[in-house]
């Protein structure tokens, strides 16, 4: 069974002050609009319809929490960088987003979405200028990597992997594709470590 198999929805938040109190233990999933954050989510909850997907960039306007019980949950950021959304809730989501990543709490670790076609945009290393201070881990999932050829991604994979080491620390990355079903038990092997790390029974999918 799927690590986030059980995950439900739990709240969404448009302010901080709408956050549910900084308890247990949360993941968050970022990235740019389009990039394939809400497939991702749902390729790795095995459920088609855990976080909103639109073929029209920009809809996720809130910070949803799923929960997956024992006080763990993932947290579907809003994406950023899509040009039509207007200036205010640009600025509203830019503030929002660099608050939560940089003083969050419970934040175990940063799941940030890339499409792999076009990875480390300037608003990716934007967030990652954000959240790497914090000491915790960011785990980079390249998505939609059934587009690439295996030498493509294997090279995109290469370089990314460099450049983070480089400028940001504690990062790992791979290549994933919701489509394919590829990269799920790697992603969960990662993201299940920072949710149980604590605890002794952690499930068999995360060993």
């Amino acid at each position: 069974m799927p690590l986030f198999q059980n995950a439900t929805f739990h709240i969404s938040a448009h302010k901080l002050s709408d956050l549910p109190p900084p308890a247990g233990i949360e993941v968050a999933f970022a990235g740019r609009s389009n990039a394939g954050k809400s497939s991702a989510l749902n390729t790795l909850a095995n459920h088609n319809r855990l976080a909103f997907v639109s073929k029209q960039p920009g809809r996720t306007q809130l910070i949803n929490f799923f929960t997956l019980g024992n006080d763990r949950f993932l947290v579907d950021l809003p994406g950023y960088g899509y040009a039509k959304v207007p200036e205010a809730l640009r600025k509203h989501w830019q503030l929002t987003l660099a608050n939560y990543l940089s003083h969050r709490p419970s934040i175990g670790g940063l799941v940030l979405v890339m499409d792999s076609r076009h990875p480390l945009t300037p608003l990716d290393r934007q967030m990652l200028d954000w959240y790497s201070p914090s000491g915790k881990p960011i785990h980079v999932l390249l998505t939609k990597s059934d587009k690439l050829s295996r030498q493509a991604g294997t090279q995109v994979l290469r370089d990314v992997k460099k450049e983070l080491e480089t400028h940001w620390g504690n990062t790992s990355v791979q290549l994933f594709s919701s489509l394919k079903k590829q990269g799920v038990e790697e992603a969960e092997s990662v993201i299940g470590k920072w949710l149980f790390a604590a605890e002794d029974d952690v499930p068999d999918t995360v060993a």
